[in-house]
């Protein structure tokens, strides 16, 4: 069997089916974990910060994870899985201070009904990804130039400030998250192998829920602009 390797280190052959089946649920599992965990940190510190009338620092708060962010991204070979794991949980606690404005512009029955329907939209969309026979690795660069698309269009925006363009960002952007949760549930499943040690696993778990968890998020918040009702 041909070693194989990957951005997190090189990793062996593969056991038997039914052990690569065993472990690859038992990784995914953990990577949902994670990304749910994320979420649920990110909502309690957003409603925390909106509560204590904290909310207009979220723009720090969102400078401070994209930080963060890289700093994991650059660090990913030299920094051990527990370091990433730590920077994990302090940039999902500075996205929940990011997302804190939300409370302020939507009311708490808007916010619950999206999350139910981004949940929904993510969770059909993952297991499409996850179970699918089809290869999407295709999709990922036309996924890739559709979010780039729609960061300059955003950028562009904020001087234009213009409802028509905001509705158009919004329809691409949800049908480019939609896309791309498939593609990364895909993507995170092919890139595990059992034979990896420890440590390569417990890293690929990290930035495979990083992944997961920026879909939602993202996902969430352009559904929240199309369907809910502002305050």
């Amino acid at each position: 069997m041909a070693t194989q390797f990957n951005r997190y280190g090189a990793v062996g052959g593969t056991a038997s089916q039914a052990v690569v089946d065993q472990a690859l649920r038992s990784y995914m599992l953990r990577v949902y974990n994670l990304m749910g965990s994320g979420l649920a940190l990110s909502g309690v510190v957003a409603l925390l910060t909106y509560q204590a009338g904290l909310f207009q620092y979220g723009i720090i708060g969102s400078i401070a994870a994209f930080v963060v962010m890289m700093v994991m991204s650059f660090g990913i070979n030299k920094m051990s899985a527990g370091t990433l794991g730590v920077l994990y949980w302090v940039f999902t606690a500075l996205l929940g201070l990011g997302l804190s404005g939300i409370f302020a512009v939507y009311g708490l029955g808007d916010i619950g009904r999206v999350f139910f329907i981004t949940a929904a939209t993510f969770g059909a969309m993952s297991l499409y990804g996850y179970t699918t026979k089809r290869d999407l690795s295709a999709m990922g660069s036309f996924l890739f130039m559709g979010l780039i698309g729609v960061v300059i269009a955003s950028i562009v925006n904020i001087f234009l400030a213009s409802s028509m363009l905001q509705f158009a960002i919004s329809i691409i952007g949800v049908l480019v998250f939609t896309g791309l949760t498939a593609f990364d549930t895909q993507r995170i499943k092919v890139e595990f192998n059992e034979s990896n040690p420890s440590e390569v696993t417990n890293k690929q778990a990290i930035f495979g829920a990083v992944s997961l968890y920026l879909n939602f998020v993202n996902l969430f918040q352009l559904l929240l602009s199309l369907i809910g009702n502002r305050n």
